[in-house]
């Protein structure tokens, strides 16, 4: 079976066995705490499922190896995964003996290897099992997961379910918490829609033969971006090899990466914990693409000293300019592009401010005009809202490569797809809409197309605009007003030069394809004759109008339609009142 696809496997019933062990421990835990015991055994449990049908051989091998200073490689070679198990236990064997399952479990996880153990202190799961022996719970939760409906063995349970149910666990954890689900996932109508963005130009080259390509995922979560991805690879090419790597800062779904990692035979080094603005992990990495969902209006206080450290470095990530503290969003940006290969490609989510954010010389503007002065920023796409788990807001997916097609360069693909929605029977915290196949096929299309176009169909509505790059691009120009004397006559300095009002000086957006002087005496001159800009001041700006270039005129209801609808509301008003009251004049 190829451990990579997908199986006819009941994702809800297998996530709803497990989350229904939470009737064992309710009056062990409170409901927010129900995930603490239920995810890491769901890893667990998975773990001695996988490894049952080597379990007896890779013992027989640790007998002869154990003396040995190096048997890892051995023990790995037995198990046919890169972990394995040396303990004597197994579920089977420690439920036959209840009158010491709490030593005997501790035995039992002690045996996995060193990359498993690692797993388990991430999860801080230690101390669940004294709490829960302690209540004398432990072999009826080992019990309930060994159940035969609780199967999951690589012969029926594929990684991809385990993807599947381990979102869909963390799912419900985080419901229970009132944590925003969000947090730890992304939907996979929109994973699946920026996989198809990420690979759309490289279709030809990845259907060819067994490529290999790298893929990043700044803020991995529990890794879905990245097996989605892989996946998606591997359907334009199946002997293509994939190579993840990703980092994520909250240690219990790093601890869910990793170990789906080491379930699919994949190098979990290449999973890490830590902060990816404070601590790179990926130092000097270069993949063929980057893809990820990075929080958006949260404050990077925590790792602002180490930002604004390197941002000093002349080969520092940020050193183009730092956003403001109160939100972090785009100094993603800049970690994945300098993490891209020079025929990488980046897709990432953002919300609306990264569009418009910051004045001319602030942060934001100059992250904006470091990926457009390079010709990196391809397009930028408009979700539409309540497609995520945990917000209603309009979210926009920037595509962005190292080495644009010749069609595109110089160019930059505005697509509203604001309209292309499906609403869905059951809405899962904000997240009111899908993004079905035919929406995903007709905005992907549009891009690959590029071309301005229009879409409308079955109540769907898309639309693609193209504009070179200095659209986006303005001169703040900085205008001065003379300083006057109570006579109204102008006061100079020594030289004879007109001295500045700060009380009257104002600013002018002018577009960077417009001469500011032609722009000055057109739109400034006629209305202050005496005014002159301080070009020492000008400095160049970036943002993306994106409201603007698709707005609509409506025309507005004519008088006579208005009074019409007042004066049959007014009648219903009366009529509505007659019946209650008898006749009012």
């Amino acid at each position: 079976m190829d451990l990579n696809q997908q199986t006819t496997a009941n994702i809800s019933r297998l996530s709803s066995t497990f989350w229904n062990v939470a009737d064992l421990i309710r009056d062990i835990y409170k409901r927010h705490e129900y995930g603490n015991v239920i995810l890491p055994m769901t890893v667990i449990k998975r773990f001695n499922d996988v490894l049952a049908p080597t379990k007896e051989k890779v013992l027989e091998t640790y007998e002869n190896v154990k003396n040995l200073e190096v048997h890892d490689a051995f023990l790995r070679k037995a198990s046919g995964y890169s972990f394995y198990n040396v303990s004597k236990f197994d579920f089977d064997k420690l439920l036959a003996d209840a009158d010491h399952i709490e030593q005997n479990f501790r035995d039992y996880l002690n045996g996995f290897s060193d990359n498993v153990q690692d797993i388990f202190n991430n999860f801080r799961f230690w101390q669940e099992i004294s709490v829960l022996a302690d209540h004398n719970a432990l072999y009826e939760v080992i019990k309930e997961f060994n159940k035969p409906e609780a199967y999951l063995g690589a012969d029926k349970v594929t990684t991809a379910d385990m993807g599947y149910v381990f979102e869909d666990l963390v799912r419900q954890f985080s419901e229970s918490t009132n944590e925003e689900a969000g947090a730890h996932f992304t939907s996979r109508d929109i994973v699946y829609l920026m996989c198809d963005l990420l690979v759309a130009e490289d279709a030809d080259v990845l259907k060819s033969n067994g490529v290999v390509k790298t893929v990043y995922d700044q803020t991995m979560g529990t890794s879905q971006m990245l097996t989605c991805c892989e996946e998606r690879l591997q359907m334009l090419d199946k002997d293509a090899k994939v190579k993840l790597f990703g980092q994520e800062l909250n240690s219990q779904t790093y601890a869910i990466a990793k170990a789906d990692a080491l379930i699919r035979g994949a190098d979990a080094n290449n999973m890490q914990l830590g902060d990816t603005l404070s601590d790179d992990k990926f130092k000097g990495y270069k993949f063929d693409y980057c893809i990820s969902n990075p929080p958006f209006g949260v404050n990077y206080k925590i790792e602002k000293d180490a930002v604004d450290k390197e941002a000093k470095q002349s080969d520092g990530r940020f050193t183009v300019g730092t956003p403001r503290v109160s939100d972090g969003q785009m100094l993603f940006d800049l970690n994945g592009l300098s993490k891209l290969k020079e025929d990488g490609r980046m897709v990432i989510v953002h919300n609306g401010s990264s569009l418009f954010t910051g004045a001319a010389g602030q942060g934001e503007s100059e992250i904006r005009r470091y990926i457009i002065e390079n010709d990196w920023l391809e397009a930028i796409i408009q979700l539409p809202e309540s497609v995520f788990y945990n917000t209603g807001i309009t979210t926009y997916l920037w595509v962005m490569s190292k080495n644009k097609s010749e069609l595109r360069r110089g160019k930059v693909q505005l697509i509203d797809a604001s309209g292309m929605k499906v609403s869905r029977r059951k809405n899962i915290g904000n997240k009111r809409y899908d993004l079905t196949p035919e929406v995903r096929d007709v905005i992907t299309k549009m891009y690959g197309n590029f071309k301005e176009d229009e879409y409308s169909s079955n109540s769907l509505h898309c639309e693609s605009k193209i504009f070179d790059n200095d659209y986006f691009g303005y001169t703040r120009i900085t205008v001065e007003s003379p300083l006057k004397d109570e006579d109204g006559n102008i006061i100079t300095d020594k030289k004879g030069k007109p001295k500045a009002d700060s009380k009257k000086r104002d600013y002018e957006n002018v577009p960077l394809n417009e001469d500011i002087h032609e722009y000055f005496n057109r739109e400034v001159k006629p209305y202050n004759s005496d005014a002159w800009i301080d070009e020492k001041k000008s400095v160049v700006g970036y943002e993306i109008p994106f409201t603007r270039v698709f707005y609509k005129f409506v025309e507005p209801e004519s008088t006579e339609d208005i009074a019409k609808e007042i004066k049959a509301a007014e009648k219903d008003i009366m009529e509505s009142l007659n019946k209650l009251f008898g006749e009012v004049k």
